[in-house]
């Protein structure tokens, strides 16, 4: 068995040992987010846009996509209709004015007329010293010279510095991946944020990639230790209010589940360290 570890599960281990427990090996879910639901939809539409020809890539256009992408979302989820239909704080018709509002801005970001991804939702995957790394890539743009372009959306507003790392975490890891596969260092790296229309950008080099690099065998070190020993302690911080596990966590009186039979497998087995099905934003 070979090792794997992508972005997210790595952002969890880091924020809080007990929460990659929680989602990895006790294979815990929260309960279907509207806002995160907008983001799958939301990604969805970006994506399939790019099938149209260039000259049709509208903002109309974009936003006929909403109804057909999120009925295809449904298919593979029908608990998604239930959830929108409970939501007490808005209506269906305003979850989707919503979703319109967060394609239109985008378009005031870029012009998918003038774009051409080599690959959009692109599956990447390397072995690292042992370790495999792999994620799932929202849109990867090369120039004719052959540089590498990153692209990432976020339905949410650009965090505040404090909260920033996660999601240059999640890109570097993305642009490790790409230099290990492909021998090219990516030339940028570009977060999309929809929610306040703000674009970040990054140049990593070499001596970025090889500290990420140092710093992921690190922390499987410490996965590896703690499905050893079992012991997934939690670690408590700002990022404790928006988690869907409190009732089961130490820090709020809960006891977590007991570990499963084959934990130690579970934490390491690649099979089962993939991304989250909604888009994390």
């Amino acid at each position: 068995m070979v090792p794997a570890l992508s972005p997210s599960r790595a952002a969890d281990f880091k924020q809080c040992p007990l929460l990659f427990r929680f989602r990895t090996i006790d294979k815990l879910t929260g309960p279907p987010s509207p806002a995160a639901a907008r983001g799958t939809l939301v990604h969805a539409v970006l994506e399939h846009l790019f099938e149209l020809p260039a000259a049709e890539r509208t903002t109309q256009a974009a936003v006929a996509l909403i109804g057909p992408r999120w009925q295809a979302l449904v298919d593979q989820e029908p608990d998604l209709a239930e959830m929108l239909a409970a939501d007490e704080d808005r209506s269906q018709e305003s979850w989707f004015a919503e979703a319109a509002a967060l394609v239109e801005q985008w378009f005031t970001l870029e012009d998918p007329r003038r774009l051409e991804p080599e690959a959009r939702e692109l599956f990447v995957e390397t072995e690292v010293d042992g370790l495999t790394l792999r994620g799932y890539v929202d849109r990867l743009d090369v120039a004719p010279d052959g540089a590498l372009r990153v692209v990432d959306y976020k339905t949410g507003r650009s965090p505040r510095e404090a909260f920033e790392s996660k999601a240059l975490f999640q890109m570097k890891f993305y642009a490790l991946i790409l230099w290990r596969q492909r021998g090219v260092i990516p030339r940028q790296l570009q977060l999309v944020y929809l929610g306040n229309g703000e674009i970040v950008r990054l140049e990593p080099d070499e001596h970025d990639l090889l500290a990420l690099e140092r710093n992921i065998h690190a922390l499987w070190a410490a996965v590896t230790r703690a499905a050893a020993t079992g012991d997934w302690r939690p670690r408590r911080s700002r990022l404790c209010s928006w988690c869907d596990f409190q009732e089961f966590c130490p820090e709020f009186g809960g006891t977590p589940p007991p570990l499963p039979e084959g934990a130690e497998r579970l934490a390491l087995d690649p099979n089962r360290s993939g991304e989250a099905t909604l888009a994390d934003d």
